[in-house]
């Protein structure tokens, strides 16, 4: 376990550089810890897409989920880049190893944070895969006060039921458009959705991850990442795009 280390990036897209626009803390430390997606989403439903690696020859293809309307942009990346793809199946097989330890799974994310974050995402690509789990992060941030942590989730049963543990310094962000959508109305939780367009939500949209770390309400995400070509998807990022809408953040690192 003392050899075991889970890998973290810094600043990997333009949505956790944006963090530095409206920071309070000058030239924070931004992080971001990411799973293989879909493989590590039990709550996935609308956006549920698998980066598939061919054994034989390290090809790697998308898969689309069976109930899949828009393709997870992370998905898109694992696909598109070998070492992002391998940094996330080697993140995800140490998760697995411990998935049902918490003592195992605190021990392993203590020993790898990052010694100078200000900031930490957990999770750009995957979510949280047990209960267990979920509840190490907590206990890590209950632990390291200096560190604001943040996710967004769809693995709401576990948000629910992980409620009392959640410290202040972890903002949870309950994803829309998975399989327990109804436990986000049932419990009221702060949420986000993913829109085709600005004109589709009321709610504000965020582009510098702003509205997830700050207790300012539900909010909304435009789509972004590479959609299927033809698909309802695809023609609304065309339309955003002729319109001059910004909707894409961008890979800076692995």
């Amino acid at each position: 376990m003392s050899k075991e280390k889970l890998k973290f990036s810094k600043e990997a897209n333009a949505k956790l550089v944006g963090i530095k626009e409206w920071s309070p803390v000058e030239n924070p430390k931004v992080y971001s810890i990411s799973l293989l997606s879909g493989f590590s989403c039990p709550g996935a439903k609308d956006c549920q897409t698998y980066a598939i690696e061919d054994k034989v020859t390290g090809k790697r293809t998308v898969l689309d989920g069976k109930y899949q309307e828009f393709r997870c942009f992370s998905a898109i990346q694992e696909a598109q880049y070998k070492e992002t793809y391998n940094q996330r199946k080697h993140n995800l097989d140490l998760v697995n190893k411990y998935r049902y330890d918490f003592v195992s799974l605190f021990t392993l994310i203590q020993n790898s944070l990052p010694k100078n974050a200000t900031y930490i995402r957990v999770h750009v690509g995957g979510d949280f895969v047990t209960e267990e789990y979920m509840l190490a992060w907590y206990s890590v941030a209950r632990f390291n006060s200096q560190i604001k942590f943040y996710a967004y989730t769809k693995s709401i049963q576990f948000m629910v039921n992980l409620r009392e543990y959640k410290p202040n310094n972890f903002s949870m962000n309950a994803s829309e458009q998975g399989k327990e959508d109804d436990l986000i109305h049932e419990f009221n939780l702060k949420s986000v959705d993913v829109v085709k367009h600005p004109s589709e939500t009321k709610r504000n949209i965020d582009h510098n991850e702003y509205y997830a770390i700050n207790d300012e309400g539900s909010f909304s995400l435009l789509l972004h990442g590479t959609q299927k070509q033809g698909s309802e998807s695809s023609k609304a990022l065309s339309r955003m795009k002729k319109e001059g809408i910004k909707f894409s953040y961008g890979k800076t690192g692995a």
